[in-house]
């Protein structure tokens, strides 16, 4: 275990042959992955939030088939973002990333930002995606940690440590092993060497302060919320009695999601019609 946040040298030159040798050797590809166009990488790292590459992947493909540039997705309706979505669950991403088009190219002429600050202030962007995206947009040398990064530096740094390790312990060493001059294949290095990790080992993220285990979907208010969604894309428009009675599921419960839906901005209800805003 590491009793500081100051690495040695020789433990940095370790740690960074340990990655990069395996990355050489069994390193992922991905269509989204060192390409020249910042609105690719943009829709994967929406796609990726809470959602694993192999679920990801097809829907890319169809997503930027259906709304090749910023531009085009700008100027979709709501209801067919949400309809090439279907399949990700958390349509809130797909909303997010719709009204992030929009303000794009009304404030920033079409092109995606590369100052994490600016990208920090787009619909559904926290501070890590911002940072990952100026990282793989631009390979601009931010910080920043997602799940396989943690996995890779508790592994690595916090052996003896069994718990409630922080983010605030890994970040400072996150920021002393930055390749500056290829912060962007060196992400993907750890990502994957962390995602190899977690194939071997007990996950190491069980061990951090932040681990959430993700609940159940089976009958879970993301599943109806997930109805709601998919019969409103196939039908445009239904009476509310009518979208509660093919959800199939407690009516005092889909009107409450219902309910949650319109004040997500997601759903419109007039006259008791039901649509996507």
């Amino acid at each position: 275990m590491l009793n500081s946040k100051k690495i040695s040298p020789k433990l940095r030159t370790q740690f960074k042959k340990t990655i990069w040798d395996f990355y050489h050797q069994h390193g992922r590809d991905f269509v989204w992955r060192n390409v020249d166009n910042p609105y690719h990488v943009f829709v994967s790292e929406v796609m990726l939030q809470q959602t694993q590459t192999y679920r990801v992947e097809p829907k890319f493909d169809q997503f930027i088939e259906a709304f090749s540039s910023f531009e085009i997705l700008a100027d979709a309706q709501l209801r067919e973002v949400l309809g090439v979505w279907q399949g990700l669950g958390y349509n809130r991403r797909g909303k997010f990333l719709h009204q992030a088009a929009q303000k794009i190219m009304h404030e920033h002429d079409g092109i995606l930002p590369s100052d994490p600050e600016q990208l920090n202030r787009l619909p559904g962007i926290g501070p890590a995606t911002a940072a990952s995206l100026a990282a793989f947009a631009y390979n601009r040398p931010t910080v920043f940690i997602e799940t396989n990064i943690r996995s890779v530096f508790i592994h690595y740094f916090f052996e003896q440590k069994k718990t409630a390790i922080s983010d605030k312990d890994l970040l400072p060493l996150i920021e002393q092993t930055l390749d500056y001059d290829n912060p962007r294949e060196w992400y993907y290095a750890m990502m994957d060497y962390g995602v190899y990790l977690k194939k071997q080992l007990p996950n190491p993220s069980r061990r951090s302060k932040h681990h959430t285990q993700q609940s159940k979907f089976e009958g879970s208010d993301r599943q109806i919320r997930g109805k709601v969604i998919k019969l409103l894309v196939e039908k445009q428009k239904l009476h509310k009695k009518d979208l509660i009675a093919l959800v199939q599921d407690s009516k005092n419960r889909t009107e409450s999601i219902i309910n949650d839906l319109v004040q997500e901005q997601l759903l419109l209800v007039e006259q008791d019609l039901v649509q996507i805003k």
